[in-house]
Parts: C-alpha cells; structure tokens; sequence
C-alpha cells in the first residue's frame, strides 16, 4: 500500500512546499503513514518518485525522477525539491506488494504526456498477470519496464485509450478530452474486475492429476482490488478511489481546494486558503498533508474525481460494487466524510470546497450532479454513501491524533493547535 499526491495549481508551487515542508509531508508519510489499511505498516520506504511538467517550450513531456532509495533518505530529494517549481505535481512513495525495489518500479510511471500513479493492488494477480498482459496490443506489452500490477494496469489503460480510438502517443493541443480519459479509466476498472473474476472462476474448475497440488482456492486469493488510481496528460487530472467490494472499505483519499496554499508563521504549519469560489489550488493525496481538519474531505468510495480548467468534478463509478445511498458505519469502524451531505456547510460545493457541481433542490444533502455537457459519460446523480474507511485508524481518528499529541505536548491540558494565532 503506497502514498501519493496531486497537485493541480493555476499557478506553480515550489516542490518543497508540498513533498517535504508540510507537517504531514508526502516525506513524512514515507516512514509515519497514519491511514494505511492495514496500520501495522506506516512505512512507504520501498522507493518513490516525482513527476512534473516544465516549461512548454522544454516539450509537453513530464520530467521524472525516481529512486529506490526511501524518500526520508533521499538527498538529492532534499536538494532538488526547494529549486524545483511547476503548476501540476505527482509525488509518490513505494510500499511495494508486487515488484522488486528498483527504479523501474517506482511511480510515476509516464508514456509520452501521460503520467500514472496508483495505490493499491489488483486482486488476485497472480492469476490475472497473464491474461490481463496477452489481452493488449503488443506495443503496450513491450512497454512495460518493470514487475508492478500498477505498471500493467496502466499499460491496460494505454491499450483501453486506443481502442476509443485515440493514439496514447499522440500531443494534442490543449490535452486529451478530460471526458474521454475518464472514460477509458472506467472501462479500465471494468476490465480489471473482470479478469480477477474470470480467473477465480477457472481456479475453482481446476481438478489438478492425482498426487499433484492443487491451485490455491479462491477463496485463499486476495480478490479484493484497490484501485485509487491517479492519471494526468498535463492539462486534465482523473483521480480514482476504488475498491471491488460493496462492503470492504477503500484506501484513503482527501481533497482540498481553495485560492492558495498558504504557509504558517511556524515550520511545517500550512493551510488552504479561501478568499473566493475559486479552486485556483487543488490537492488531492491519500492522506491530508496538514491536521486541519476543515481544509480536507474525504473523497467518497467509488468515484472519479476530474479536475480540469481548475474545476472539479465528481462521478460515481456505478457497477456492481458502488452502494447507493448507504448510511451509518460499517465493521471496521469510522464513516466517510461526504462529498455532498448532512451537516456540511451550504452551500458545500462553492464555498467550501470550490467543486464545480450544482445540488438538486438547492439543498447540499440532496443527491449531485456535474453539469459538464458531458452526457454520453455521465452517471447520473450522486448520492450520499458511507462504509468503513481505515479500521480502528479512520480519518476522524486522523485530526483527533494530532489534537491529542497537542495535548500531550501541553501536559494534558487539552485543546486544539491554532497554528495562526498572532
């Protein structure tokens, strides 16, 4: 399970300000991650990668450094980080399950404009490897460099991209459609779904000969894909977060957005802020990169998330696994903060977040929907659901560490950090 971060800016941001300086940096998480599923393992250390674009007269391409090396350890991170500016960053850190620790197998991983990122795990890969691989064309097959299911995944969607009827390769002005790329990556979901069901299904029919053992059961594989996936050609960014499951909960992932990134009087103190409607700054990371808790939300489980022309836009992923209209907690414990919702402020999707989404009946409870002009891609309204989201280690447990970590710092005497005060 890894980390990572998105940064879509109308202006450029130094790197520094993003990977390392906030108090929960993407640095930070690399060895004190706090909202991995499984919290036994806060540590990403298996590697990690940034991916940025430059000047245009430099060509369209992203530049893109990775290292095997854990990011904490990494000086020539620290080096590059603070001379280092763009309007759109991806920065990810490695916690590998799939893959040796190499630098072909770090993230981002980049095909001409298109840069991907993914946190999770494609069920039952084993299984799936080979038949996911000889479904593609051969030059997606021959693209892959390394040994991830994200890397294959990826090529999966390069292939998926083509057979829209678009050249992955090609530069258009201005970017891909953002419509036609969420559209490949829902297909590329699909897909994926569908070969982990296929092959559990013919795992179950294999009667191996006498005296040789059989292969492992279904119900022995991890099925359960994690699909928060992460894709930008450098004008349009499409943001997953996935899980094959109607009940399991999904790995985490928060937005924020406002008019700038503001950095506080004290190291590490950073907040958004909001001066008008506008989203001139959107981040979108698996984990806050702050403990404030009103500057983040949590992405719903199953959606994609667009942001293009500084404007983002929410859909649900509806398949067999999206839940509609679900209330209240699941097993693991912990409840997801909605997108659109009971108790969020009026109207949300304006003054609070800036997401470019009108609310049906004027009310911020009512189910959603992006007017985008984008019919023959549109899902139709979303609504309210919640699962579990990280166990005994939710996302309201999150800010509530840092609170008490405060208090601890102030010999128990309680209260909240303001980090602003003057």
């Amino acid at each position: 399970m890894c980390r990572f971060l998105v940064y879509c800016g109308s202006s450029p941001i130094i790197l520094s300000k993003l990977v390392i300086e906030p108090s929960h940096s993407i640095l930070t998480q690399s060895y004190d991650s706090r909202l991995r599923l499984d919290s036994r393992r806060p540590v990403n250390g298996d590697g990690f990668g940034i991916g940025w674009y430059t000047d245009p007269s430099l060509g369209p391409d992203p530049c893109i450094f990775t290292s095997a090396i854990p990011a904490w350890n990494c000086t020539n991170l620290e080096r590059l980080a603070p001379k280092t500016s763009s309007k759109l960053f991806f920065a990810h850190v490695r916690a590998t399950t799939e893959g040796s620790l190499a630098d072909d197998n770090c993230h981002p991983f980049q095909h001409e404009t298109l840069m991907w990122m993914h946190n999770g795990n494609i069920g039952a890969w084993k299984a799936v490897k080979r038949p996911l691989a000889t479904s593609i064309r051969n030059r997606w097959f021959l693209s892959v460099k390394g040994g991830t299911d994200s890397e294959w995944a990826f090529a999966l969607f390069l292939d998926t991209l083509e057979s829209l009827g678009v050249d992955p390769s090609s530069h258009p002005e201005g970017g891909f459609p953002p419509q036609l790329l969420r559209k490949a990556m829902k297909e590329t979901i699909a897909k994926i779904n569908a070969f982990v069901k296929t092959a559990t299904d013919e795992l179950d029919q294999i009667k191996p000969p006498n005296g040789l053992k059989p292969p492992p059961a279904p119900s022995d594989l991890e099925t359960r894909s994690l699909l928060n996936f992460a894709l930008t050609d450098g004008h349009s960014v499409i943001v997953t977060r996935y899980v094959s499951s109607p009940t399991d909960a999904a790995a985490s992932l928060y937005y924020s957005s406002g008019t700038a990134w503001v950095q506080g009087p004290q190291p590490g103190q950073f907040r958004m802020e909001r001066r008008d409607k506008a989203s001139d700054v959107v981040l979108i990371a698996s984990e806050p990169l702050t403990f404030e808790r009103h500057n983040w939300l949590s992405v719903p489980t199953n959606t994609i998330v667009t942001v293009s022309n500084q404007t983002v836009d929410v859909r649900p992923v509806r398949d067999e696994n999206w839940v509609d209209g679900v209330e209240g907690e699941a097993p693991g414990g912990g409840t997801e903060t909605p997108m659109v919702g009971p108790g969020t402020p009026k109207p949300l999707v304006e003054e609070s977040t800036g997401l470019s989404v009108r609310t049906k009946g004027g009310s911020a409870a009512e189910a959603a929907e992006v007017s985008d002009g984008d019919d023959d891609d549109d899902d139709g309204p979303m609504n309210t659901h919640k699962r579990g989201t990280n166990g005994s280690r939710g996302e309201m447990d999150f800010f509530n560490m840092r609170a008490r970590e405060v208090s601890d710092h102030n010999g128990g005497g309680g209260g909240r950090e303001n980090i602003w005060a003057t």
